[in-house]
């Protein structure tokens, strides 16, 4: 029996992170994993892929529709599906290989298998048990399907399954308007497919500041994709080649069909904790299915503790890193923390969508008085001279302080460009001291700065 100060179950951002964090200080650290590679669902079926077949598709996009404007004349290039898998596997392996050799370089033990947990200090692997002052639970989370609707991965998909089609459908039915559904519809609509949304909601984007979501699903239309908004999905009817999707219109209640060479249901995720004995234990659950911790990441059982998507709060890969970081620094007696307030999602389309903090709907529930600054990025250089005008900065202060709040982009590298906010309120600083602050010529970054004028005395380039 191997013995070890912490034991991670699951490899994911949460879970290696905290393994090489908890390594770095000294702790004696061993990570459970049944998949063949490391990295869990975001390096091997979620994130890092589905970026790769992003980036792939844009460039297919910049060559149908902006090449030849720049005059880099000549025929379009086709698509070979199998090599832009090829290249997407390549950079899953190029990735997963990467942690593999951050756990040998910081000495962190791969238990190979599914883990379980059948007395709290001991966690079961295969046929062998190991004893543990610290056991994590970093297990991530699976898709979530409506209830009376089969995936089998062919013709009605999961995210996990959209990476893996044997071609590229014709049609794409996506059901839920979400980040993971947009991100893969945008993928196959630049591919040739024909893309229809359908979501419960009247607007896409559940919890986005309303003026970008509206702004986004004009984009996104406009580049091709469809929206049937207000619908509830009420079967999907699969056969070995078609799928045909019945739903009902809120609004009147009148029933609809469309038919689809493909469904994909991204309507949401669930904690993946089945297999680790929790009930048996006696862990407490929340009412969604999420183990219940304290905020120090503990459960009601000394000694085990949970983090990223198996706990509440956003689904994000960096959440979880930084809970796996914070809890390292707890256990190693130091102190750990998570500033929630300062999370940023972001949906990597074109343009690419990202926000932090509050939203005017936020501030106007909680009765705080703020101003806004807006800034288009067709007032900026950079933007324009790479056919990326599309979109603004929304920036949000609070109106007596001038602290900032919160920040909404869409845009070009809107990923990126949140952070620049995000240091800003990590450190308390007020719009003034951002509007203060030399941005490089030309750079996509004055956007930030001119939307940050734009709370006070007002933008120069507006």
């Amino acid at each position: 029996m191997s013995s070890y100060d912490v034991i991670i179950i699951g490899s994911g951002p949460g879970g290696y992170v905290c393994a090489i964090r908890c390594a770095q200080l000294g702790l004696k650290t061993a990570v459970v994993e049944g998949r063949e590679t490391l990295g869990g669902t975001c390096l091997n079926i979620g994130c890092i892929p589905s970026k790769a077949l992003l980036h792939a598709s844009h460039q297919l996009h910049e060559a149908e529709h902006n090449f030849a404007k720049m005059g880099l004349k000549g025929k379009s290039p086709s698509v070979d599906w199998k090599q832009m898998l090829a290249y997407k596997d390549d950079v899953i392996g190029q990735n997963t290989k990467g942690i593999e050799f951050l756990f040998k370089k910081n000495k962190i033990d791969w238990l190979k298998g599914w883990g379980s947990i059948p007395e709290a200090g001991k966690v079961k692997v295969g046929d062998d048990t190991h004893e543990a002052k610290n056991i994590i639970i970093a297990t991530g989370s699976e898709p979530s399907a409506l209830p009376g609707i089969e995936i089998d991965e062919k013709v009605v998909v999961s995210s996990e399954g959209a990476l893996e089609l044997a071609k590229i459908p014709k049609k794409l039915v996506v059901i839920g308007a979400g980040v993971i559904g947009l991100e893969l519809g945008s993928v196959y609509s630049r591919l040739g497919a024909e893309v229809q949304v359908i979501e419960y909601l009247d607007h896409i984007t559940p919890g986005m500041d309303a003026e970008v979501s509206k702004t986004f699903q004009k984009l996104l239309t406009k580049q091709g994709l469809t929206f049937t908004l207000g619908a509830a999905v009420q079967s999907v009817e699969a056969s070995k080649t078609k799928a045909t999707v019945t739903y009902k219109l809120r609004k009147d209640d009148s029933e609809h069909t469309t038919d689809a060479d493909v469904v994909l249901v991204a309507t949401g995720r669930k904690p993946y904790v089945d297999g680790l004995g929790l009930d048996a234990l006696g862990v407490e659950m929340t009412e969604r299915g999420q183990i219940k911790t304290d905020g120090k990441y503990a459960t009601n059982i000394k000694g085990i503790h949970a983090i990223g998507d198996a706990i509440t709060g956003p689904m994000l890969a960096h959440k979880a890193e930084d809970e796996g970081m914070a809890l390292a620094e707890n256990i190693a007696g130091k102190h750990g923390h998570v500033n929630y307030g300062v999370i940023p999602g972001v949906i990597y389309t074109h343009p690419e969508v990202a926000s932090v903090g509050e939203t005017e709907a936020t501030l106007k529930e909680a009765g705080r008085e703020y101003k806004v600054g807006k800034f288009s990025f067709m007032g900026n250089a950079r933007a324009k001279a790479v056919f990326a005008g599309d979109g603004f900065v929304k920036l949000i202060a609070d109106k007596e302080t001038d602290r900032i709040l919160g920040c909404h982009i869409i845009g070009p590298g809107a990923g990126d460009l949140i952070h620049e906010v995000c240091v800003a309120m990590e450190f308390g600083a007020s719009a003034q001291d951002r509007a203060m602050t030399c941005h490089a010529h030309p750079t996509y970054s004055e956007a930030v700065r001119e939307a940050v004028l734009a709370c006070g005395d007002g933008a120069i380039h507006m």
